[in-house]
């Protein structure tokens, strides 16, 4: 499985998808002989159910298949913002180029014929984890540097988004769905101003939700994503003004200003890249440092505080 952090697992994880009995007796058997997990399922819809528990590290996904297609049902993982950085290799029997043309369209990465030789579908397999992992690390780099950084497909939907864009969006747009491929309302205008003038590339501050926040464009290396930063305007003004006030540290004074918004001790880990168990620990300073007991009664304290 791709190293996640906090994770101990080191085996790579793929989910089949095949309505084929005997095909998937073979892929199963196929890839646990390589030393890998494999989760199965046999329709499109099955599918999307296991990926709203699971999350494995690669696709292998039946083209062609009875109610939702394998088309379909990649179609659905790459507009979930969730799903879409996992690899789908097609398999199908089908010959046609503008078959597999428009599979490849859907967002796969790539295909097999059926029947599958054993040898070119293991390498596709290790070419594409390998690929996984880089971009994992990337964009997990991003996150722990305290990037706030999105990615949009050519038709303004969202693609990927670091956990602090994510908690951003969330303070914008309390209804905002974050599985979805949707942005918060206020935004997507801005960003096909942005996109109709690259040259310009921002940054452009707007007011959304009573928050002032600024958008930029950034320079990506995928052609089939725009980058974009959104950052809060006054959000480091904010943690200045809970250290003038109290004698917190600057890291505690971030994870007050963060509990403050209403953030689990697990998304505020998320947000500064640090560890559940370190926020806590911080959370225990800021309580003795303010004078309190609760959770509740140092928010009430932080939102006076950055009131006045």
């Amino acid at each position: 499985m791709i190293a996640r952090e906090g994770s101990q697992s080191t085996r790579d994880c793929i989910l089949v998808v095949d309505d084929n009995p005997e095909s998937l007796r073979f892929l199963v058997d196929t890839l646990e002989t390589e030393g890998m997990d494999v989760l199965i399922a046999r329709s499109g819809e099955a599918t999307l159910d296991l990926l709203a528990e699971a999350a494995p590290d690669l696709i292998l996904m039946d083209a062609l298949m009875p109610g939702m297609s394998g088309l379909e049902t990649t179609r659905a993982i790459k507009r979930n913002p969730k799903t879409a950085h996992i690899p789908v290799i097609f398999m199908t029997g089908l010959t046609d180029p503008e078959h597999v043309i428009a599979a490849l369209e859907t967002g796969g990465v790539d295909y097999v014929r059926k029947p599958v030789v054993v040898g070119e579908l293991l390498a596709r397999i290790r070419v594409h984890l390998a690929n996984a992992r880089a971009s994992y690390r990337s964009r997990l780099a991003l996150g722990r540097a305290g990037r706030s950084l999105a990615a949009i497909d050519p038709g303004g939907g969202l693609i990927w988004c670091t956990p602090q864009a994510e908690s951003l969006f969330q303070r914008i747009d309390p209804a905002w769905d974050s599985t979805g491929s949707a942005l918060p309302g206020g935004i997507a205008p801005v960003l096909t101003r942005l996109l109709r003038d690259p040259a310009h590339g921002g940054p452009v501050n707007l007011t959304v939700a009573g928050i002032e926040i600024e958008i930029a464009l950034t320079e990506s290396d995928r052609p089939d994503e725009t980058l974009f930063k959104i950052t809060e305007v006054g959000e480091a003004s904010k943690v200045d003004l809970l250290l003038r006030q109290t004698e917190l540290t600057r890291r505690e004074a971030e994870v007050l200003l963060w509990v403050s918004y209403g953030k689990t001790n697990r998304t505020v880990s998320e947000i500064l890249g640090i560890s559940p168990r370190t926020v806590n620990k911080h959370l225990e300073q800021v309580f003795r440092k303010l004078g309190v007991e609760t959770r509740a009664a140092a928010t009430a304290l932080a939102v006076r505080m950055l009131s006045e």
